[in-house]
């Protein structure tokens, strides 16, 4: 028995036969070819091209019917590849001027492209680089006429053991094949991620090794929910593990039970659990498990893997229907978060560090007229139901004061045109930076709300890149330094009787659960299918033993101190929802 770790990036456990995909990248000879074959060989070069955007085509809109929009938008940028004149002109010119085959030609410009992102210091470019390989092995398969991948003989449920997939190989999933995955590269936010978080498959990302250790046939355990890959298991740890898959089994269809009950502890507090959204068929899942409303609605999904810029009357449909479908429950919509890992079109500039440059207010303040036709659009939206915008990354007040007379200007351009919006608005600030966090006071003198985002705070404060697995270990809400920014916000915001909530990864993970509302937080915003997990807890409370872990929590000093105290603690309260281990197991 060999035991790995990586990164959860999709809940739950499962046991399951491997099934290896190796690197498949494909080794090509250099072909010599006569000066009267370099016309054959563009043309061949061409068909291959075409045929290989056909096939993305068609990938693309199979992945966005069977996974869901978001995990169809990296075909995007592969087409966006393939119809780039700086890609294809150099394997044409050296075809042309080397007198090569076009396999030999592909072969040497992507590995070329490939190293060119590699060496990037911005790791949105450099996650990019398998990206590049899938392209390549695409059009050389049309090239050589070699079409089948090794998944194509997959004929029973397997765990995929694998360095890394390609969007291509997991378009190629077949649902009732694939119960898990482990791969040895990968992050919280890489493709194989959101395919797996899609399928509802467990998976375990960065478990270096894995690769190495695993042939095929192997019994595997991908434990999901902590990063856990067990290879070859023992009797003993096989039936633990089938024990916890059963747990967990009973203890979603308990959750699945409760979804309607009202989120209050057992002194009588209310709770608001609120979703997050990136796409407006995730409504129908917050309303499904219990959600009060939307309490982060990210719409970076209008701007991106698209070269034009989306028009008012597009955002306002999308922004309206959201209000609709929610039936007067609140929408809490957040501006443009561009920039970083997110750009578009021809507002992005290339930059060193794009985590620290021109991104959300920042990004939306430097180009205010795609800024203005967003809140002109949410604004209209509003007039048909309660609305909220939200300002992403806001770090001094004079940017809030800023935003603040952008959205007063689009709303005297709107009452001129007789125009239907909510004139009281609600305008609040995500606080995702340090600086923030320190100033919160000042900030709720001005903003309407508060909403403390912390995947960002996290990373900012502990210095620490969230989707580099080298460092991946690192990132953690445990941390103390991170409660105090919590706690420093809470009160900051309850001074002013500033309304005041939470959103990212922490809110919705039940083990910090009674350490938010014993620092004061009445308001979460979580992945909506975590929404009833958090409910039974709070149902399971009342806020004096909350207040009481938040003081036992602030007097730790490390954050394994913090993680080992809350885990035991929420084990006591709800023990089905660990898998069915007993408190004290390790």
């Amino acid at each position: 028995m060999k035991t790995l770790h990586g990164i959860p990036v999709s809940p739950g456990v499962v046991i399951g036969s491997a099934f290896v995909l190796d690197d498949e990248r494909m080794r090509i000879p250099r072909r010599p070819i006569r000066k009267g074959e370099v016309g054959r060989e563009l043309d061949r070069l061409d068909e291959a091209v075409e045929a290989s955007k056909r096939e993305l085509v068609r990938l693309r809109d199979m992945t966005e019917v069977s996974l869901g929009a978001e995990a169809s938008t990296v075909f995007a940028f592969h087409l966006g590849v393939l119809a780039d004149p700086a890609v294809l002109e150099p394997i044409r010119r050296r075809i042309r001027e080397s007198r090569v085959s076009a396999e030999h030609a592909v072969s040497e410009e992507f590995r070329a492209l490939a190293e060119r992102f590699e060496s990037m210091a911005d790791s949105a470019f450099r996650m990019k680089v398998n990206d590049i390989w899938d392209i390549d092995r695409r059009v050389l398969r049309h090239l050589i006429g070699e079409h089948r991948s090794r998944l194509d003989t997959l004929d029973h449920p397997a765990v995929i053991i694998a360095h890394d997939l390609t969007p291509s190989q997991t378009a190629a999933f077949d649902r009732t094949k694939i119960v898990g995955l482990a791969t040895e590269a990968g992050g919280q936010t890489s493709h194989v991620s959101i395919i797996a978080r899609a399928m509802g498959i467990p998976a375990v990302v960065g478990a270096q090794g894995v690769l190495s250790n695993t042939v095929d046939g192997d019994e595997v355990i991908v434990d999901g929910s902590h990063g856990g890959v067990i290879l070859r298991p023992d009797e003993q740890t096989r039936e633990r593990y089938a024990g916890r898959i059963e747990a967990i089994r009973r203890f979603r269809r308990s959750l699945a039970d409760s979804a309607a009950e009202p989120a209050v502890t057992t002194d009588g507090v209310a709770v608001e659990l609120l979703g997050n959204i990136e796409f407006p068929r995730e409504l129908d899942t917050v309303l499904e498990f219990g959600g009060a409303g939307v309490g982060l609605f990210r719409t970076e999904f209008l701007y991106l893997n698209r070269d034009d810029e989306p028009g008012e009357d597009e955002q306002y449909e999308v922004y309206r229907s959201c209000v609709e479908r929610l039936a007067g429950r609140p929408l809490v919509i957040r501006t443009m978060d561009l920039g970083s890992d997110k750009q578009h079109g021809e507002h992005w500039r290339r930059e060193r560090n794009p985590a620290l440059g021109c991104r959300s207010i920042r990004y939306c303040l430097q180009n205010l007229p795609m800024f203005k036709r967003q809140l002109r659009a949410i604004l209209r939206a509003s007039a048909s139901g309660p609305v909220k915008v939200m300002f992403p990354l806001v770090t001094t007040i004079h940017e809030l004061r800023q935003a603040k007379m952008v959205v007063r200007d689009v709303m005297d351009d709107l009452a001129e045109e007789g125009a239907e919006f909510d004139s009281h608005l609600p305008m609040g600030v995500m606080v995702e930076a340090p600086s923030a966090a320190i100033i919160a006071s000042i900030f709720a003198r001005e903003a309407d709300f508060l909403s403390i985002g912390t995947n960002d705070l996290v990373q900012y404060t502990l210095a620490v890149d969230r989707t580099n697995e080298r460092v991946a270990s690192l990132y953690t809400a445990a941390h103390p330094a991170i409660h105090r920014l919590i706690k420093d916000v809470v009160r900051a915001a309850r001074r002013r009787q500033t309304p005041v909530s939470i959103c990212g990864e922490a809110a919705g993970d039940i083990e910090f659960t009674l350490l938010l509302l014993g620092l004061g937080l009445r308001s979460l915003s979580m992945t909506p299918t975590l929404i009833p997990h958090v409910k039974r807890i709070v149902r399971s409370v009342d806020i004096k033993a909350c207040e009481r872990a938040a003081r036992k929590v602030g007097s730790f000093e490390s954050e394994r101190q913090v993680s080992a105290f809350l885990r035991d603690l929420t084990r006591t309260i709800i023990p089905e929802a660990f898998d069915g281990r007993a408190v004290d197991e390790r």
